[in-house]
């Protein structure tokens, strides 16, 4: 898949259109929403998936003011011509399906955690579906000096498999037998994380991770730290506010003043990379986590202490319950790219 991101042939100006212009009000929906359902009645973020990474056409201006019905236009046009019918019916969904938009506002004005929960997840998945159908690539310019860097242009599928280090096992799954290996499978998303998913998919690529040992901490499970043999990039802090067109790099976000990121790290089983051991302005070469989210000791709101700070870039899709059966010795017997290698680009491809 070409990377449109990358294309001199198309002008500069071309990327400030209705696709990004609806990806701000969606984001800005999107941090709102969580911003008021956490302060009127706070819930735990779980619904809130790697599917809120989008970067597809915004419909409201704001959770308690009118739909912007008049967007449906500008945000079809970006929809190939033989899609448009999909594309509408799924944009008719999103305002006022069964889990639209217009019933998750009346949820969270009913104050029903439940239904909010079931209903902004399911607006998200529609609104990720609306973005696949549009044009691939990446939606802004990356600046000239990060073009080193490895990327990914879109979404990426890691799956790893974890095998026990003492000769234990995982519990069974339903009706099976106890198991020695378990696979976990993580959505990786270059949309809002391009440099930094762009690193870890050329590292689970060249087999870096294959044999990692892991090591838990009541937050966390982590990779080690060994890279010097496999080469890993230390990628600058990349960061995508809510709201805005592009990544923030080598900067953290006030969550006490409002700043939200797209990928929020307060969710069980983000995946995120650990800061460099040199400056907390850029990520460890290799090394990642898997963040075990716990409401019960998070801040204000239901938000961890550590929102914002560090390059969250992906999220655990199958496999969440074996995160915390997941002791410090532990193995990653293999990670694979399953899905997304086309879209890796690598520095020597410019």
């Amino acid at each position: 898949m070409q990377d449109l991101a990358y294309r001199e042939d198309i002008p500069a100006d071309l990327y400030t259109s209705t696709f990004e212009y609806g990806m701000k009000k969606l984001e800005s929906l999107i941090a709102v929403i969580l911003i008021f359902m956490q302060i009127s009645s706070p819930l735990p973020l779980v619904c809130w998936d790697f599917w809120a990474i989008s970067a597809a056409e915004a419909v409201l201006y704001s959770p308690d003011t009118k739909i912007a019905k008049d967007e449906k236009d500008p945000i079809l046009a970006s929809i190939p011509a033989d899609l448009k019918e999909i594309g509408s019916t799924l944009y008719e969904s999103l305002i006022d399906g069964k889990g639209g938009l217009q019933a998750l506002i009346q949820s969270i004005k009913d104050q029903d955690p439940d239904k909010v929960s079931v209903g902004l997840a399911s607006s998200l998945d529609t609104v990720a579906e609306l973005e696949l159908l549009q044009a691939p690539g990446l939606s802004f310019l990356l600046p000239e000096q990060y073009l080193k860097y490895p990327r990914l242009t879109g979404r990426g599928t890691v799956e790893f498999t974890i095998e026990k280090g003492d000769g234990s096992t995982f519990s069974p799954e339903a009706g099976g037998e106890e198991r020695r290996t378990a696979k976990i499978q993580v959505v990786i998303d270059g949309y809002s994380a391009p440099l930094t998913a762009g690193n870890f998919a050329k590292l689970v690529v060249d087999g870096a991770y294959n044999g990692a040992k892991l090591s838990c901490t009541n937050q966390a499970v982590l990779t080690d730290n060994g890279i010097d043999k496999n080469g890993g990039y230390s990628v600058p802090l990349e960061i995508m506010p809510s709201g805005q067109f592009e990544p923030l790099y080598r900067t953290t976000l006030s969550v006490q003043d409002g700043e939200l990121p797209v990928l929020p790290l307060s969710v069980y089983g983000a995946v995120a990379m650990a800061h460099s051991e040199v400056s907390e302005e850029y990520s460890a070469p290799y090394q990642f986590f898997f963040y075990l989210y716990d409401k019960r000791n998070a801040g204000l709101g239901g938000l961890s202490f550590d929102e914002g700070q560090f390059s969250v870039f992906g999220y655990t899709t199958a496999g969440r319950d074996i995160l915390s059966q997941i002791k410090s010795g532990d193995v990653i017997q293999s990670a694979k790219l399953v899905e997304g290698q086309d879209r890796l680009v690598l520095p020597n491809e410019n």
